[in-house]
């Protein structure tokens, strides 16, 4: 008795419950996305809304002794040190995977891989610290021109799994 209840529950309640997921999952990623991009704090935590913000709040939060460590190492090796640390941190609270402000002004200069994302404000941070010129639009288009021959590569390399010739009529 209950399995029949519960076909005809579902038969009569289904149809007009199913209308609202008419959206599929990249459109409510997109509609979140286009949420998480307008919002200056996400979880609590401010997202800065460009360069020159993230340096300033970068400046805040990393402490003086850190700061004289990080700026003390060559670019690459400070770079590379903090990466899976501080880096991370910034991937995880700035919101690089699901969007953010920040990931969403990166995304606009052709920098679209949260690794990619800290590494180039890691870079511009250590160059902040140093006085040096940030040149950042040529940073953004170095790792935008990286992923793409990346893909082209992948493309070339790729195989073909399964072809079908469709005769024309």
């Amino acid at each position: 008795m209950l399995k029949y209840l519960f076909i005809i529950s579902a038969f009569l309640i289904g149809p007009s419950a199913m209308k609202g997921q008419d959206t599929t999952y990249q459109q409510r990623h997109e509609l979140e996305y286009q949420k998480r991009i307008k919002l200056a704090k996400i979880n609590g935590r401010y997202i800065p809304k460009d360069l020159s913000d993230a340096l300033s709040q970068l400046d805040q939060l990393v402490d003086a002794e850190g700061k004289a460590r990080f700026k003390a190492q060559p670019e690459s090796i400070a770079v590379n040190r903090i990466h899976f640390s501080f880096g991370k941190w910034m991937i995880v609270n700035w919101g690089f995977y699901e969007g953010s402000r920040l990931s969403h002004f990166l995304k606009s200069k052709g920098v679209s891989y949260p690794d990619d994302m800290a590494t180039l404000l890691m870079t511009c941070f250590h160059r902040h610290l140093l006085d040096q010129p940030l040149e950042f639009e040529k940073l953004a288009n170095e790792f935008a021109e990286k992923r793409r021959k990346e893909v082209e590569e992948r493309l070339r390399q790729g195989k073909v799994i399964e072809s079908k010739y469709i005769p024309k009529n």
